[in-house]
């Protein structure tokens, strides 16, 4: 008997400012192409967990199935999901968060259906560390777990279960969410995304003053540019690949949001012992660009202030801020002597492939940046 598969497409509200309106449309309309990419890959039964509003209509009228969350509790991500496996009887799930999966290839979704149809058991993440998408084979074992509120320690909870646990290759398709307003961005300037997202970001006035910046320096060989905050280190070192420029990176923070965080960042530490506008002359002796995910670096106690004070340090917008901290930070960041970009996780996970493939639009210039690897194990023809 062929088993019982959806893929569930779980999409967040936010709340009022400018920049979080901007950012839910923006993956409102991720979500839209990621259902046409899926229907292409023949995935017939698509669930979205939707608040009431405006986003809820407009999938109500993509012929999906439209599960309403509440808007009156706290939502609780592994009670819903447990509940949906549970009323629709799914063998197999295909879970993403709305902002994600929306650089995957319907061949590529299909090959996530056939890890759940061809796999007994076991759970594929895009990020094992901090999902944002996942393949749920036998899902019909996750009604008696206790899931997370939130997905992004779900690899952890399944593998604790007893899940055999696995993680697709890091590329763009796979790291790429749409978290903050300097993910949109990044996909304007690439022209990646659906039909969907680019009618969005065409109707949008987004813009960010450094961004084109540290994209000049990305292909110069003496340039030296700087990454800060939670950077995987295969990302990392696929980003060092893609550019010409030197990179340095300052890491933390990696799993705050999946797992405790108890110890207190490097980075923190020092952009509490002074001035934010002394931490950015410090980094600009230290090179010539900066790309920072603030989050571990800022936080309280793995604390974060609201969306609306986060997404507004994005975009280098201190006016009208409520949280003293991050505005200092975010008016020095403005104002540095070296251009800045700041954003969230995916800026420096999915981000980055990004931001290397946008740095050579335009440029003739060779892309051999590094020798081939010379096999000394091999005979010798």
């Amino acid at each position: 008997m062929a088993k019982q598969i959806a893929a569930i497409i779980f999409h967040a509200p936010l709340g009022e400012s400018a920049a979080e309106r901007v950012v839910e449309r923006g993956r409102r309309a991720a979500a839209l192409d990621l259902i046409s990419s899926l229907k292409a890959a023949d995935m017939a039964r698509i669930v979205v967990v939707s608040a009431p509003g405006e986003s809820q209509r407009v999938f109500e009228q993509s012929d999906v199935i439209v599960f309403p969350s509440s808007g009156d509790e706290p939502f609780h991500f592994g009670e819903t999901l447990r509940t949906l496996i549970r009323q629709e009887r799914l063998d197999g799930v295909l879970y993403f968060g709305s902002g994600s999966g929306g650089l995957l290839s319907p061949f590529q979704l299909a090959r996530l259906l056939a890890f759940i149809r061809n796999t007994p058991f076991g759970a594929l993440f895009n990020n094992f560390y901090s999902c944002d998408f996942a393949a749920i084979a036998d899902a019909q074992r996750l009604v008696d777990l206790e899931l997370p509120p939130v997905d992004n320690p779900l690899g952890f909870a399944l593998s604790d279960a007893g899940f055999p646990c696995y993680a697709l290759p890091r590329n763009a398709a796979s790291q790429f969410d749409i978290d903050t307003p300097t993910d949109l961005l990044l996909l304007g300037i690439t022209g990646s995304g659906g039909r969907q997202v680019q009618r969005f970001l065409h109707s949008t006035t987004l813009t960010h003053p450094h961004i084109g910046s540290v994209l000049q320096l990305l292909t110069q060989r003496s340039a030296h540019v700087l990454l800060l905050g939670r950077v995987n280190p295969r990302t990392w070192a696929d980003f060092e690949q893609a550019v010409a420029c030197r990179t340095s990176g300052l890491v933390e923070g990696r799993g705050m949001r999946a797992a405790a965080f108890a110890a207190d960042p490097f980075i923190h530490q020092t952009i509490q012992a002074c001035e934010a506008e002394e931490f950015f002359r410090r980094l600009a002796k230290a090179g010539n660009a900066a790309i920072i995910d603030t989050r571990p670096l800022l936080a309280q106690s793995s604390v974060l202030p609201d969306p609306g004070v986060r997404f507004a340090s994005d975009l280098l917008d201190p006016e009208g801020m409520t949280n003293p901290q991050w505005q200092a930070f975010t008016r020095a960041a403005m104002h540095a002597s070296i251009p800045v970009v700041l954003g969230g996780h995916s800026l420096v996970s999915g981000g980055l492939y990004l931001l290397a493939e946008a740095s050579w639009k335009g440029k003739h210039l060779p892309r051999r940046l590094h020798p081939d690897l010379f096999d000394w194990e091999k005979e010798p023809a």
